[in-house]
């Protein structure tokens, strides 16, 4: 009895083992087929290859992302890469000695923007490059740039259609990359060119006003004008300063409040700040610059456009829940709303009192509304309230916090 108890649970044991195999087998097959496995292989290639390149070719991203190419490219023995001059980055793989023979290639290729092929009869070989038979230079173009560099190969089977065809999609997909490197360079030119038009546009007469404050308080009170002309300092260092695109709020309100500083010696009482900012929301991330040009904006064009020459100027910084919401508000002159609609707003007034029309246009609005767009997407552009004699009202929304932006 016992001896057939013990035979039935063999039986089912193995018939449990049996049918734990056969389902891990057939999930194996669904999840894990050789051809799954190919594609992963490749996609896990390419996503290295792609990674240095997002950087721009040069001699370091060349040399990491070669090696991957040559993966890619599985029937061809060695990978070169080349710059849009024809000069050699990297190398990867046997036939070095083929290199200047790549580079003659490589310079036909930039010089015609298309593919050239050096067959086995034109092979210049040495005794370690019997087993070559022929080299391809394919240039990496990028549209409305031109050549960025040459993908060159060297393989031991002539090259037949299937090879060639993998050559022009591994070349787009190093130009898609190349291209985003570029983009984001052209991006950053962008913006420091923007922080430039910025600066700028610091007004002249500002400064003008400033010094002369100083200067008039160098007899009457020498210690205020001391106080006075490092503040001056400051503002002009920060405002000019060479490195960062973004900056904290708190840095931004700190170099403001040395431009009312100044402002408010020159209008004494008559130029009243009141500010509002949640104490949460100081180290938020904004473009440079961003703040600057709505309180400039609400002192030349609000409270000293005034007759009566006294105005108030309020900024407010709420936590909005994922947002920070930023306001520069003025009880000043105001303005027509066409004229925002218009694009009055992007002339750049000089200062000078008196020049019209684009003397009362508020300048670096454009600017800034596509500095915040550009930065963290269309949800966040300037928002203008504003009428004849009701003052001017600029709000900001900045979300607390973006992967990848740091002040």
């Amino acid at each position: 009895m016992t001896g057939t108890v013990l035979v039935v649970v063999a039986l089912v044991t193995l018939c449990v083992v049996a049918g734990i195999a056969a389902v891990w087998a057939r999930t194996r097959r669904v999840v894990t087929t050789p051809a799954e496995r190919a594609v992963h292989a490749t996609l896990h290639t390419a996503s290295l290859a792609a990674r240095p390149l997002r950087s721009g070719l040069d001699a370091t991203s060349a040399q990491e992302a070669a090696p991957h190419l040559r993966m890619l490219l599985a029937e061809v023995q060695a990978v070169a890469l080349l710059d849009a001059d024809g000069g050699l980055l990297a190398w990867d793989g046997p036939f070095e000695s083929l290199s200047g023979q790549v580079r003659d290639a490589a310079a036909r290729a930039i010089d015609g923007e298309r593919r050239v092929l050096v067959g086995h009869d034109s092979l210049a070989r040495g005794p370690d490059d019997v087993a070559a038979r022929a080299l391809i230079a394919q240039p990496l173009v990028i549209d409305e740039v031109g050549v960025a560099g040459v993908l060159g190969v060297v393989t031991t089977t002539d090259p037949g259609p299937a090879l060639l065809g993998a050559l022009t999609e591994v070349a787009r997909y190093a130009c898609s990359q190349l291209e985003l490197a570029e983009l984001d360079a052209s991006r950053a030119r962008l913006d420091r060119a923007e922080v430039r038009a910025l600066r700028a546009q610091i007004s002249p007469h500002f400064i003008y006003n400033a010094l002369n404050t100083v200067a008039s308080f160098v007899r009457t009170d020498p210690d205020r004008a001391r106080e006075l002309l490092l503040d001056f300092a400051d503002f002009t260092r920060y405002s000019f300063r060479a490195t960062g695109e973004y900056t904290s709020l708190a840095d931004e309100l700190r170099n403001i409040d040395r431009y009312l500083t100044l402002e408010r010696a020159r209008f004494g009482n008559a130029l009243e700040v009141r500010l509002q900012v949640a104490p949460e929301v100081l180290n938020v991330a904004l473009p440079f610059l961003a703040l600057q040009p709505l309180v400039e904006n609400a002192v030349r064009h609000g409270i000293a456009g005034k007759s009566t020459r006294a105005g108030t100027i309020t900024i407010v910084a709420a936590d909005e829940g994922t947002d920070c919401i930023i306001s520069v508000e003025d009880d000043g002159v105001g303005m027509d709303p066409e004229l925002l609609r218009s694009g009055v707003l992007d002339s750049t007034a000089d200062g000078t009192e008196g020049s019209g029309v684009k003397e009362s246009a508020h300048v670096g609005l454009s600017n800034v509304d596509d500095r915040l767009r550009a930065a963290f997407g269309n949800d966040y552009g300037l928002v203008v309230d504003t009428a004849p004699g009701a003052g001017t009202k600029v709000s900001m929304r900045v979300p607390k916090f973006r992967a990848g932006i740091r002040p």
